[in-house]
């Protein structure tokens, strides 16, 4: 395993925690280069037969070395503004491997992206398609584009994080995509590359994925019928990780279904895994504060913040907490909580874990997706580190910001 004990101490592939910890402080990410690999090669192995591209998706994890881990293993991007493509190519991901996504892209962001000729452009509205074609035409190229449609159909995951029904704000509405096509084949600066969809995040059940493409394959044909012929069936991400005691799918069933929705039509595939790819390949680690007792309620205050980890304040989300030197003595109920000036500043409520002291580090487990990409400078407290480990080396690949830096962008009026 890349995350494992040894004699007590949690280690990351080759590399004792503490050590790092003693280098950089507290509290820092720490990514596995082994699980990365192993998580994206999953997915290449699932889809060999077919042609497709595995295009990571950026919004989950930034940092320009889990990024360039992905490229160096033939890897896409899919990205959801224009500073994750600059991310993207920065790493190595050709522009014909990218893919942008996101409802609200702004005009030059479009503009970078149809300069770049990257793979697709993933419309969502009939407005961004008359967008794009204008700003094509200005440049005297062909755009391409594929329309980002909403099948209506339930992901059967969080509210926050589903995006496939008609009442959340992605795509274009299942019936006005057919129209919005016909419109799209007779602009001059769009040339119709595929067809996308989306339904969610963290999906432990593949039912969804499967009416979902079984209603684009339905699509696809009746466009070709008409003579509107795709090349890229952009299929998004979603598949679920395991933060506790879910069963998610894996590549290869998910390729299952792919298979058998999609696969008589002999298309390039592209798929977009974000959390799957990252998520379990990072931790963040924190240093114990204090542990205090209120009546007969137990906190273990960490120097972690929400600012640093934002998914279990945001959505309630269950991560995996782990001392980093276990002692085996009999655990206690607490509640593991945050500095910030915030009652929302908890990563567990009523948790069975082992008793720690000041000076112990913890192991937030699964953290290495939606962890640092999310997050803030909230209480003016500085973005943390970010190590990556490889065997038994180690190195930062983001630094811990400091006041200075954080300060170097404001400015006083000229009356202070």
């Amino acid at each position: 395993m890349c995350f494992h004990y040894h004699n007590g101490e949690l280690y990351a592939e080759g590399v004792d925690l503490k050590k790092i910890a003693r280098e950089v402080g507290t509290p820092f990410y720490c990514y596995s280069s082994e699980k990365l690999t192993r998580n994206f090669e999953a997915y290449r192995r699932a889809l060999a037969d077919f042609h497709s591209t595995v295009c990571y998706s950026v919004k989950a994890n930034t940092n320009l070395a889990v990024v360039s881990t992905l490229a160096r293993l033939g890897g896409g991007a899919d990205v959801v503004s224009a500073g994750e493509m600059y991310v993207a190519m920065k790493a190595g991901i050709p522009a014909d491997k990218i893919v942008f996504s996101g409802v609200g892209k702004t005009a030059a962001e479009l503009e970078a992206a149809i300069k770049n000729q990257i793979l697709q452009i993933n419309a969502e509205s009939a407005a961004e398609v008359e967008t794009i074609n204008q700003i094509a035409l200005r440049l005297g190229v062909k755009a391409n584009v594929a329309l980002r449609v909403n099948p209506d159909v339930d992901a059967l995951t969080h509210v926050k994080i589903t995006t496939g029904k008609k009442e959340n704000k992605f795509g274009v509405d299942w019936d006005d995509a057919h129209r919005l096509y016909r419109e799209a084949a007779n602009m001059e600066g769009i040339r119709l590359a595929g067809i996308a969809v989306h339904i969610g995040s963290q999906l432990l059940d593949v039912e969804p994925f499967r009416l979902a493409f079984t209603k684009i394959a339905g699509m696809v044909r009746e466009l070709e019928a008409e003579g509107i012929v795709l090349d890229n069936i952009d299929l998004g991400g979603g598949l679920g990780i395991n933060y506790n005691v879910e069963l998610p799918p894996t590549c290869a069933a998910y390729a299952d279904v792919v298979r058998e929705t999609l696969g008589d039509l002999h298309k390039h595939i592209i798929a977009e895994p974000g959390r799957s790819v990252v998520g379990n390949a990072g931790i963040l680690v924190t240093e114990v504060i204090c542990t205090k007792k209120m009546g007969s309620k137990n906190f273990i205050v960490v120097d972690a913040g929400f600012n640093d980890l934002v998914r279990p304040a945001m959505y309630d989300a269950w991560h995996t907490i782990l001392p980093v030197s276990k002692k085996g003595v009999a655990p206690l109920i607490a509640d593991v909580v945050g500095p910030i000036c915030e009652s929302g500043d908890v990563f567990a409520k009523d948790r069975i874990i082992e008793p720690v002291q000041a000076g112990r580090l913890l192991a937030i487990m699964c953290a290495g997706a939606y962890g640092a990409s999310m997050s803030s400078v909230y209480n003016f407290r500085p973005l943390v580190p970010e190590v990556m480990v490889r065997g038994e080396e180690y190195a930062v690949v983001r630094k811990r910001t400091s006041y200075e830096e954080m300060l170097s962008g404001h400015a006083l009026p000229q009356w202070l």
